[in-house]
């Protein structure tokens, strides 16, 4: 058993600047252990080294007048302190570039990317490939570190001010393309290019071969070492960012650190999810904290999904000028301390498996963000397993998996749709999902498409069926926009939601006409009662239409059709409001871990202090007998009721955040 693997971090990460170098570090640990911290993440090496370096070409500070690595890491150990060394390979000193150009990044022109004086690096030169594997061996080889981070891995094609400089063009990449591909390097950066498409895929494999050496090598020094970064391969620590930008063109997303966590827990057995709250509003702005009331949310949803504590500031606290957040990081950290024992090894209790797909898809990407919205308002138990991952279906408890906007599967993924159908899973696909992937729809749904509406404007599903659809009691129609899939039902089918073609929209005195059609927004095929899976298919991007508009009615849409499926079986309801995530997981003792968040201070652009919520009723099927629950947070109490199989809590109060475990009489 490794140190990582119980999963309680509490996590604190000061990203130094140079002028850190000769820091206050008893300072520093006394901060940490005021906050409960048990793991310190801090610069080691990459753009500058803040030890004393033997090595030429790895550039010291010259703000170094001690061995800070030496110094930080003895004091976190004597303090029962974890220490992971910060590692920056995607940038090196001037001065390196001068002695070894041949190391770094060129744009199309030849020209390198000088930042103040920090030169970008390639990937696929020598820098990266071979030396940053002699830093670390200097590092591992003098330093006792319990982990290492790889900060910015990968390929990097922008600067710190939001310059992009496209795809690098040195020698390195040049050649090494050519051998794999027998191509040039592309020219347009176009995501329909065949010769960008290769590129991409260039991307991922050397990526993952330099994560492969990496892993080897770090292991072959001390196999106790935890390796972390931001791509899932060959890490043992996925790591993640809650953070926030000025210059970013969506609006901010609520469920960040859920959303963060989720994939990893959901797909990996043997990686733990470490999700950073970044307390900087932006790179620009690094001394400035977001809202206090941000970062609670952050950090509790790190908890209620399963996953540990991580924060970050720039720079030492000593110095630091803005301390608004800290309050809230100290109590989180705290609570999670006293309770650790109960955090860490949490098995789902989910009912709903929602896919992942590949964020380069985007509309199946935006489509999936909207599902995940709707199901965490809804209070549907689910876990998010990664469409390269979909093998985790085999050991998953859900009873419905959420296809949203998939455009395609490889074999191997649909024989395991196909084998979790048999096996008694629902398939429910959104988004027009497969529809040009003919063979799979044909396997997993029993149909075909008869056409695609690309322009839908104007249109309108029709309520049919109230009694899925309780929520829409008084409203007849629910609009459509984007493509529409229309498919086969074929006779052993049943169809809902007859769609309503487009008419005339104005001016207000021709505002009519629309007429009914023989086609239908949602398609039922086998039944509940078989022991096979149902299959059900929503040739629209309702997803989509919930992520950019928000419209209750198409989250209404989609849950009737999970409850028609699940059949009574769902494993949780709630009466309680939309902006409270609750999630429900059972312990290795057979206990179980009920925890709800409050996300009432949020309205789409601030976050404030959250609204009481009052007289929440949660009931609970098939966990079991459950005879006392044990609030821990102070002032939270719950009122436990038992009818047969199922468990009802009534909790009179919600403030910020609750958690309850539930025990049975053993």
């Amino acid at each position: 058993m490794t140190w990582w693997s119980s999963n309680r971090l509490r996590l604190i990460q000061n990203n130094l600047r140079e002028v850190d170098a000769n820091m206050d570090v008893d300072a520093l640990i006394h901060q940490l252990k005021q906050l409960e911290a048990n793991v310190l993440m801090m610069n080691a090496g990459g753009i500058f080294a803040f030890y004393p370096s033997r090595l030429r070409y790895h550039y010291v500070t010259p703000y170094l007048k001690k061995d800070l690595l030496g110094e930080a890491i003895a004091k976190a150990h004597a303090n029962g302190i974890r220490f992971i060394a910060r590692f920056d390979f995607s940038k090196a000193h001037e001065s390196v570039f001068r002695q070894r150009p041949e190391w770094f990044y060129r744009t199309r022109e030849g020209r390198e990317v000088n930042y103040y004086g920090i030169v970008h690096t390639c990937l696929n030169g020598g820098y990266q490939q071979r030396y940053s594997l002699d830093i670390l061996t200097e590092v591992l080889s003098s330093y006792d570190v319990d982990g290492v981070f790889f900060n910015m891995f990968g390929y990097q094609n922008w600067d710190y001010s939001g310059n992009h400089y496209g795809i690098c063009y040195c020698d390195n990449c040049r050649t090494r393309f050519r051998e794999m591909y027998g191509l040039q390097l592309p020219e347009p950066e176009q995501q329909d290019d065949f010769v960008y498409r290769k590129y991409r895929e260039f991307q991922e494999i050397t990526a993952m071969e330099m994560l492969d050496t990496i892993h080897d090598h770090i292991k072959a020094l001390n196999p106790q070492t935890a390796i972390s970064t931001y791509h899932p391969h060959k890490v043992d620590i996925v790591r993640h960012e809650s953070a926030t930008a000025l210059n970013r063109a969506s609006s901010k997303w609520l469920y960040s650190a859920a959303e963060n966590v989720m994939p990893i827990s959901g797909s990996y057995d043997d990686k733990l999810s470490s999700n950073c709250s970044i307390n900087a509003i932006d790179l620009t702005y690094r001394f400035t904290g977001v809202s206090r009331y941000e970062t609670e949310i952050r950090l509790y949803e790190n908890l209620v999904n399963g996953s540990g504590l991580d924060f970050c500031i720039i720079g030492v606290f000593e110095d630091y000028p803005d301390m608004d957040n800290m309050d809230s990081v100290a109590k989180v950290f705290r609570f999670h301390k006293k309770h650790e024992h109960l955090f860490g090894s949490f098995s789902s209790m989910a009912d709903v498996v929602l896919v992942k797909p590949p964020a380069s898809e985007r509309d199946s990407y935006t489509e999936y963000l909207g599902l995940f919205k709707m199901l965490k308002e809804s209070h549907i138990l689910f876990d998010v397993i990664s469409q390269n991952r979909l093998e985790q279906l085999r050991r998953s408890r859900a009873r419905v998996v959420v296809l949203p906007g998939i455009t395609r599967t490889t074999a191997e993924e649909l024989d395991v749709l196909l084998e979790a159908r048999d096996g008694g899973k629902h398939i429910l696909a959104t988004g027009a999902a497969l529809s040009a992937q003919t063979t799979a729809l044909s396997r997993l749904f029993g149909t075909s498409v008869d056409t695609i509406i690309a322009d839908t404007t104007a249109s309108y599903m029709v309520v049919d069926d109230k009694a899925m659809y309780p929520e829409l009691e008084r409203k007849q129609w629910v609009i459509v926009q984007g493509p529409f899939a229309v498919l086969h039902p074929g006779s052993q089918a049943s169809a809902k939601l007859p769609y309503m073609a487009p008419s005339s929209f104005g001016p207000p005195e021709r505002a009519y006409g629309h007429e009914l059609t023989d086609r239908y927004g949602l398609v039922l095929f086998g039944n509940t009662t078989d022991s096979k899976g149902m299959g059900a298919y929503m040739g629209w991007n309702v997803g989509r239409l919930y992520h950019d508009h928000g419209f209750a009615d198409h989250k209404y849409i989609v849950c009737g059709a999970i409850r028609h499926l699940l059949n009574g079986t769902a494993t949780l309801r709630a009466r309680a409001h939309p902006s409270v995530e609750i999630n429900l997981h059972r312990l290795p003792d057979e206990s179980y871990m009920l925890q709800l968040l409050n996300l009432s201070g949020f309205n789409g652009s601030t976050y404030e202090a959250p609204i009481d919520m009052h007289d929440i009723e949660i009931q609970l099927r098939g966990i079991g007998q459950v005879d006392h629950v044990e609030a821990l947070v102070d002032g939270q109490t719950a009122e436990l009721q038992r009818d047969e199989n199922l468990i009802a809590l009534k909790i009179p109060k919600l403030g910020v955040y609750a958690a309850y475990h539930l025990q049975g009489n053993t």
